[in-house]
């Protein structure tokens, strides 16, 4: 970047009004990276020849070998619109449904996204979760269809024909919206080719059109396709530039940060929007305090930790000494600058409505922070999730015992940047599960950053982890101590679902928010929950919950953390085979205590608690509950039965079918279990022909047949007790 360019991003950086924060965003191989060339071409980044074939964004050696985006990567360049420059602060993320995390990140950070649906494939079902991570923030989507010369080279499509295909895309686009944004914002923010909200063209070949561009140069669609017949794409970039076009529609159509704020700080933070500093960051006001977010870490082995941060309110300095609400630590402002791709430019300070590289900051993603003794008893921001959980685990050992430390070093390290890696280290053994959302990610994330690293690991194959639950009500059972002082009454029954989907998905947003304890249970009741029962809750553990229905039990209050403990410690390993434990309600109904406290401590109470625990859960038909994908199969019609039989033959269930000219669309049910190597396997069976999405994942009972294995399979793996869990055993 140029001396002429970093002054002219400096120039534009303190006026909101002439500022887009930006992503592109889209299925795999629809052509991000490839149109992020075209823009930073545009930005005399890289030159106009090198643009779509340089993947200048993919600066991770790994990103080059694989030919995909496995990192989200940030840029700031300056665009000429109607005699004004604009400052693009552009965010290009990975498409691949293992790094969706990053997208997940990336739109906290951004106030707009192009949307990039491939013409060939219309809107895939990654298209509808990018859709859905960008509304879920309170992200503008405006659409470019890209790779049209297809349509007109190799598919030979009439104009009427392309014509459809193109209504086809927008309407899906535009169904999306509807399902993830309320009804006035989907109609406000609705996208259409007479409006300008969506351009088409191809990011290979360097051209792009818009109806506003049309217009402005004359430029008709009959040209467009004449002169793709022609092989004319030289003479359609310089009369149509791809950038040209894509830029004009973000500067006209996605909004500045100063206006996003409106309808952005509602969304995504949960505090007093009438506050003092709820009003600054309402206002936008550059000068009030200081509010960020950080939304992506990365460890510089020059630098030290990098946090890339969105600014709501106020300016962050170089120097300035940071307060993170969460960590409830300071950190201080070493450098603070802008991106330019793996470059960041070095400034003085940045205001608020633009994304910040800091230096210095040991701060993890999501984290919430204001300036060192402004508002430091901030409500943070909603924390970042992302729409799927990880399934895939793997176990990790150094293979040497003195790289132990720094394995878990960099694996902490590595669970900051990515809140969809999840580290669970034995520091004694040395052995360390690591979850993700697929083995792409695990590998790319985890085992290549180790490699870097010159760590020599050991590697099990994918693991996925199950969970345990009950489908009946247990009788009230007795649990006893050690000392036989002190007795438990307790029963289990399986949650209400409606009760268990509130306390997975929204109970510790609503305990963050809550200023008193009977607005939790006000959304218990909501969730379905009895009055009584929701009066009466000791504890929520994930997705679980243990209620008190008993009556005046002397020195309870004493006792009640080790009940907790004992709750705590069952929901995360069960009696089955050490699984997690989920929909469990736990009711405490009455208990006998040594009158001398020191014969009721925590190592009475914990066993008694766990013993009652473990007994009610095996009279309750225990069963061992397993992640199911949920996935878009799409194959050549005549391919199709092989394709169903490769579902069926690993416990899959096909819901529904689509045809739709010579292809065919199947939704599918498949066990996480059982998906390793399908894709090779369906490559296989439909002579490379067939490809597959995950739409969504829920969990569902093991089949009674295999349960029984499954739990001896997995107790082996831990090194458990080679035998069935009973009554008579406990």
């Amino acid at each position: 970047m140029s001396d002429k360019e970093l002054d002219a991003i400096k120039e534009v950086i303190n006026d909101p009004e002439h500022i887009r924060n930006i992503a592109i965003a889209a299925h795999i191989d629809h052509g991000k990276t490839t149109l992020t060339d075209n823009l930073l071409a545009r930005a005399g980044m890289i030159s106009d020849k090198l643009a779509g074939d340089q993947r200048f964004m993919d600066f991770d050696d790994q990103e080059a070998e694989r030919g995909i985006t496995i990192y989200s990567a940030n840029i700031s360049m300056v665009h000429e619109y109607n005699d004004d420059d604009y400052l693009i602060n552009l965010i290009d993320t990975p498409g691949h449904v293992d790094f969706g995390g990053d997208v997940t990140r990336a739109m906290r950070a951004v106030d707009g996204v192009v949307v990039l649906v491939d013409a060939v494939d219309g809107v895939m079902p990654q298209t509808e979760t990018v859709m859905e991570q960008a509304l879920k923030e309170g992200v503008k989507p405006v659409l470019f269809i890209n790779k049209v010369d297809r349509l007109i080279e190799e598919m030979q499509l009439t104009p009427e024909e392309m014509q459809e295909r193109f209504t086809e895309i927008i309407r899906g686009v535009n169904a999306a919206l509807r399902k993830y944004a309320d009804e006035e914002t989907a109609e406000k923010w609705k996208m259409s080719v007479q409006d300008g909200t969506v351009a088409f063209g191809s990011a290979l070949k360097n051209w792009a059109i818009s109806a506003p561009y049309m217009k402005e140069t004359g430029i008709t669609f009959g040209d467009i396709i004449e002169r793709v017949n022609e092989g004319d794409h030289e003479g359609l970039r310089a009369d149509a530039p791809i950038e040209e076009v894509v830029l004009d529609m973000v500067v006209d159509h996605l909004v500045n940060p100063q206006e996003a704020a409106e309808w952005r700080i509602p969304a995504v933070w949960p505090g007093d929007v009438e506050s003092e500093v709820g009003q600054d960051m309402m206002d936008h006001d550059e000068d009030g305090e200081l509010v960020g977010v950080v939304t992506n870490v990365e460890d510089d082995e020059h630098a030290g930790t990098i946090v890339t941060a969105r600014i709501y309110s106020g300016t962050v300095k170089e120097g300035d000494e940071l307060y993170g609400i969460g960590s409830q630590k300071t950190e201080r402002a070493q450098q603070v600058g802008i991106y330019s791709g793996p470059r960041k430019l070095t400034v003085d300070s940045v205001p608020n409505g633009n994304i910040v590289a800091i230096t210095g900051p040991d701060f993890s993603t999501g984290e919430t922070f204001v300036r060192k003794g402004e508002s430091e008893d901030l409500q943070p921001f909603e924390q970042i999730e992302h729409v799927f959980e990880p399934v895939v685990t793997k176990s990790i050992e150094p293979k040497k015992t003195s790289d132990l430390p720094k394995l878990i070093e960099s694996l902490r390290k590595r669970a900051k940047e990515d809140n969809t890696i999840k580290v669970d280290i034995d520091e004694e053994t040395g052995e360390t599960l690591v979850s993700g959302l697929g083995e792409l990610h695990i590998e790319a994330k985890i085992e290549r950053f180790l490699e870097e690293k010159g760590i020599d690991i050991n590697v099990s194959e994918p693991i996925v982890v199950f969970r345990e639950g009950i489908e009946d009500e247990s009788p009230v059972v007795e649990g006893k101590s050690p000392n036989r002082h002190n007795k438990l009454e307790i029963s289990v029954e399986p949650l209400d679902e409606s009760v268990r989907k509130f306390l997975k998905e929204d109970y510790e947003e609503v305990k963050m928010q809550a200023d008193e304890q009977h607005e939790i249970k006000e959304a218990l009741i909501e969730a379905g929950m009895d009055k009584d029962e929701a009066d009466s809750v000791i504890d929520v553990h994930e997705e679980n919950i243990f209620i008190n229905e008993s009556r005046g039990i002397k020195n309870l209050r004493e006792i009640q953390e080790y009940l907790v403990d004992a709750f705590h410690e069952f929901s995360d390993e069960g009696p089955l085979a050490g699984e997690p434990v989920i929909g469990l309600k736990v009711s405490l109904h009455d208990a006998s205590l040594h009158e001398d406290a020191i014969h009721r401590g925590p190592s009475q109470m914990i066993p008694a608690t766990k013993d009652a625990l473990t007994r009610a859960f095996l009279q309750s038909t225990p069963r061992m509950i397993e992640p199911v994908r949920i996935l878009r199969i799409d194959v050549p019609t005549n391919v199709m039965g092989d394709a169903m039989t490769e579902v069926s033959n690993r416990r899959g269930d096909v819901q529904d079918m689509e045809e739709e000219g010579d292809s065919t669309m199947l939704t599918c049910k498949l066990p996480v279990a059982e998906m390793f190597g399908f894709e090779a396997a369906l490559k296989s069976a439909t002579n490379g022909k067939g490809f597959f999405n995950p739409k969504d994942m829920v969990f569902e009972p093991l089949p009674m047949n295999l349960q029984e294995e499954k739990i001896m399979e997995i107790r082996e793996r831990k090194g458990m007790k080679q035998e069935m869990p009973s009554l008579e055993e406990e």
